[in-house]
């Protein structure tokens, strides 16, 4: 007599053959031949068929014997059938570790059925996907039934308008199945794709204490999730994925029907439209359910023709094959080339493109559509046969792999023994007569779909040799160990800092609402940065200075386009980002500014004075004075764009420090005089030109004095500008238009326009921070005085500080013969004769007061030195050259020529004021602190060092200190 497994191929019947005796001690038991389709021979087939069987017969018989009783394994299994399992298992269950221990129990007995009749090839594919969707849903709702039951004894029952009644009436949770539970397709060992919804706001009733009824909804579906997905000693049911939902994650685990319609209505993203095409309410109340989807119905179906479908299905295949390829996934029936889900993609791009016309085809079973795409003629009869033969394999072939161990897993077996099992499920004589039929299949549907739905990778030749890994890392597509790694292999130095800072860029609100257009600009563009970026020496750091950039241009992606339609462009970004977080900032604030980094040559070069008035009077001439606003935008921008220029130039060394003063001094005076003109021919327009006493309408009279920083030719990148405004007119003359007001008028309404001018700030930002504290009388003064009024205060009641101030002031803008009156005071004033000693004092008395307010306090001048304001730094330097100048240029007036630091230090070493080595010394050092503070304002730090930094120059700073203000 032979041996049941005798027929079984000889690995398969070697494995039955250990097997057997373990499993079946005392023999077959009779109750498991009571089934007349049932004898020795068949469960030898079944226990070589799938190892999951044969444990479950050895483990659990007495389930197996339960299964039995309650319907032959050779019926079908029907949804009826399994709503009366459900039902029967949950009858008795008192308390949630029950239901956990109850659904858990029915899991394996329902499994063991569709399992056994699928491989044992006694269902066919039809019965096999409804059964197991059928499963999930008694599950969801059986466990749903309970739970909710026990939160209303808990919290009270949630009320709100019933969805189609519209009147106040209990509320339920919708839970939506998506993917395959959606379309009734579900695999035999699967994980099911939810998003829970109710139908509106209101709150508990009849409980202890009542709750928001979203608090109690998303409370609810934690449970139900726990109920179905957690893994206890009787193992689980489902794996539950609640990532599909509106914002992922990071988003509410359930919405009311309102919340979710605003979303899809207002935030959906073609990757959504493809997810609901199969989406359907699985639990809860179905009629609250089918207004729920009815509502969604518009955000997934399109009324016209919509071709956009192909774009997004494109972009979601090519990441799905970089996945493939990354791991090696050739062998995976469901994701690889000529898999299930490219018969998925064909089938679902017609329904997204026609399925707003063609009603036939909203519906969720792929094998259904296929025949509605035959009928309508979309599809020719034998693509369509080809691409339903291939799924029907391919997904039978998938529960021959998943059934062998109940195991969710698409990939071919490598071990022969696996190989034998699979070959024998799908009827085959030897797995290279399986394999060679599967490959046929996979064949035709890769043809199929190259034809429909053609992948843009051969079209984006730019990224062609952009490493696969890039896209992996920003798409997050594989785990953040491997990112990791990845980032640190490629040099980025703080590799779990960047993934935080890409993350939070992905999951964002802005890229979450994208258009599909910026979205797949982003999704091109960031790869190539994220590669850009190892050019540099700090990636990490860099990569968070840019993303400063790519979060402005979200809603801008026109600048993403440039940037990698321009690799030179991307080069001089990632450098000069790398180098100074200032600029960074400055691009970040002004994406126009990229423009600039279109030419290198130019980038470099910044334009002399000369050549700044003349690209600023070509750039204006588009623009009418009375187009304030346009103009205030187009200063800004022509002020940040040339600043960046002169950054970038010092920060290649081409610009040394005295040079990139200029530069940016030079960029300040070409704009106040254009704001200057601005200003002023708006008060004409309004008011007439100012009255003169020689009747001349030529020049405006008015002058812009420049102090401080700008005064001295010594601007940084983030200076402010000190200002005093004066006029040369007669005060007692009034203006000659149809509205006149008097001269004294016009010039503080003109000087008033050009601090809102200069100050405002505007989409582009500000123009420059004004300070007029330095006119005569400070903050209590007149705005604008006339030169007259300017010189008696200076002669008669300005403080020695104010003098001082004066030493480092000239004209920086406006009329010609207002800017040399006002030198020629400047002059007279700086010249009279002064008492050295009462000068002395009064100065040290000034530069205590001010180290005492602005220095580093002396409990921490051990630590930190500022550059400016602390003993031995730069404000004592300039302290000394004022008081050298205001002693005396009495004795030698040509000190009075400069108003810049350096230029006073030559001087007074020329007139032997200073002993020469002094001077050259000073000026050494002076340069030397100034470009320190240069620096560090392109790394947006600011004056303070360390404490030990600096100590000889400040060693003698402190001792010409002494020799010149210590008598």
């Amino acid at each position: 007599m032979s041996e049941p497994w005798s027929c079984l191929p000889l690995p398969l019947a070697d494995d039955v053959a250990a097997g057997w005796a373990p499993v079946f001690p005392e023999g077959v038991p009779g109750w498991l031949l009571e089934d007349a389709s049932i004898s020795a021979e068949i469960i030898a087939q079944a226990m070589a068929r799938s190892p999951f069987l044969r444990q479950t017969l050895e483990r659990q018989p007495e389930q197996v014997r339960t299964l039995l009783e309650s319907r032959l394994l050779s019926e079908p299994t029907t949804p009826e059938y399994l709503q009366s399992r459900c039902t029967e298992y949950l009858v008795d269950v008192s308390d949630e570790p029950g239901l956990h221990a109850a659904l858990r129990r029915f899991r394996r007995e329902a499994q063991f059925r569709i399992i056994w009749r699928d491989l044992m090839r006694w269902a066919d594919l039809h019965e096999t996907i409804a059964a197991t969707s059928a499963f999930a849903e008694v599950c969801i709702q059986g466990a749903l039934d309970w739970l909710h039951e026990s939160a209303c004894e808990q919290f009270g029952t949630p009320w709100g308008k019933d969805p189609v009644s519209g009147a106040e009436a209990p509320q339920s949770l919708i839970v939506i199945g998506m993917g395959k539970l959606g379309g009734c397709e579900l695999n035999v060992s699967s994980d099911i794709d939810l998003i829970f919804a109710f139908p509106g706001k209101g709150e508990t009733r009849g409980g202890s204490r009542s709750l928001d009824n979203q608090q109690f909804f998303i409370r609810l579906g934690q449970r139900l999730i726990q109920a179905l997905d957690q893994i206890t000693a009787d193992g689980f049911v489902f794996r539950v994925d609640m990532r599909l939902r509106p914002y992922g994650q990071s988003g509410a685990l359930a919405l009311s029907f309102a919340a979710l319609e605003t979303y899809y209505q207002d935030q959906g993203r073609d990757w959504e439209r493809y997810a609901m095409v199969k989406s359907r309410v699985v639990a809860g109340d179905p009629k609250a359910g089918q207004v729920l989807m009815e509502s969604l119905r518009p955000f997934v179906y399109r009324r016209y023709i919509d071709f956009s479908a192909f774009e997004s299905l494109r972009s979601m295949k090519a990441m799905i094959s970089r996945e493939v390829r990354r791991q090696g996934l050739e062998n995976n029936i469901k994701l690889g080339s000529g898999g299930i889900r490219e018969i998925e993609f064909v089938v679902q791009a017609f329904q997204l493109i026609r399925g707003g016309r063609d009603r036939e085809l909203q519906q969720r079973e792929l094998l259904i559509i296929l025949k509605e795409l035959e009928a309508l003629e979309l599809l020719p009869s034998q693509v369509v046969k080809e691409l339903r033969d291939a799924y029907v394999f391919l997904r039978n072939l998938e529960h021959a792999l998943q059934g062998m161990e109940d195991k969710q897993t698409q990939l071919l077996p490598e071990d022969k023994l696996s190989q034998a099992r699979v070959a024998l499920i799908m009827g085959f004589d030897d797995w290279s007569s399986c394999l060679q039929v599967l490959m046929q299949h996979r064949e035709k549907v890769a043809t199929h779909f190259a034809n429909i739905i053609a992948t843009e990778e051969d079209e984006e030749g730019a990224q062609t040799s952009l490493d696969e890994g890039w896209f992996e890392l920003w798409l997050a597509e594989v785990d953040e160990d491997s990112d990791t790694q990845w980032l640190e292999k490629n040099g980025y130095e703080d590799p779990s800092g960047s993934l935080g800072l890409l993350s939070s860029l992905r999951d964002s609100r802005t890229v979450q609402t994208m258009q599909t257009q910026g979205r797949k600009r982003l999704n091109q563009f960031m790869p190539v940065l994220l590669e850009a970026l190892t050019e540099v020496d700090n990636p990490s750091e860099t990569l968070s200075r840019v993303l400063q950039l790519v979060e402005a241009i979200l809603r801008r992606t026109a600048y993403m386009v440039l940037l990698l339609e321009n690799p030179g462009a991307r080069t001089q970004l990632v450098k000069l980002c790398s180098e100074s977080p200032w600029i960074a900032r400055q691009l970040a604030e002004t994406p126009l500014l990229l423009d600039e980094l279109l030419n290198a040559e130019s980038l470099y070069s910044p334009p002399a004075r000369e050549e700044l008035q003349d690209d600023l009077r070509q750039q204006m001439l588009r623009i009418s004075y009375d187009d304030l606003e346009n103009q205030m935008e187009s200063l800004r921008h022509f002020k940040k764009a040339h600043s960046l220029r002169v950054a970038a130039s010092e920060l290649k060394g081409t610009l040394p420090l005295m040079k990139v003063s200029d530069y940016l001094t030079w960029i300040a005076e070409v704009v106040l005089d254009h704001v200057v003109d601005v200003a002023f021919a708006n008060l004409v327009a309004r008011h007439g030109h100012p009255g003169r006493n020689d009747d001349a309408t030529s020049e405006t009279d008015f002058a812009v004095i420049g102090y401080g920083k700008l005064g001295g030719i010594e601007l940084g990148y983030t200076s402010d500008l000190d200002l005093v405004f004066v006029h040369n007119a007669d005060p007692d003359l009034a203006t000659d238009g149809d509205k006149p007001i008097d001269n004294a008028v016009f010039y503080t309404r003109l000087g008033q326009r050009i601090v809102h001018i200069l100050n405002a700030q505007t989409p582009s930002g500000q123009l420059y921070d004004v300070d007029m504290r330095l006119r005569p009388s400070g903050n209590s003064g007149l705005l604008v005085s006339t030169l007259q009024a300017f010189e008696k205060y200076q002669r008669n009641d300005a403080w020695t500080w104010e003098h001082q101030a004066l030493a480092r002031a000239r004209g920086v803008a406006g009329c010609r013969e207002t800017v040399a009156a006002f030198e020629s005071v400047r002059h007279n004033i700086l010249c009279q004769s002064r008492g050295k000693d009462k000068l002395r004092q009064e100065v040290v008395e000034m530069r205590e007061k001010m180290r005492a307010n602005l220095g580093t306090p002396e409990s921490r001048r051990e630590e930190l030195f500022h550059i400016k304001h602390d003993a031995g730094g730069i404000v004592d330097m300039e302290f000394m050259v004022q008081y050298l100048m205001l002693a005396w240029s009495e004795d030698h007036p040509e000190l009075t020529q400069w108003s810049d630091n350096i230029r006073q230090m030559e001087e007074l070493g020329r007139a032997g004021v200073l002993p020469v080595e002094d001077a050259e010394k000073l000026r050494e050092v002076y340069i030397a602190l100034r470009s320190s503070i240069h620096r560090r304002a392109l790394q947006n730090l600011n004056s303070q060092v360390a404490g030990d930094a600096f100590t000889e120059e400040r060693r003698y700073i402190q001792s010409v200190w002494k020799k010149i203000m210590v008598v």
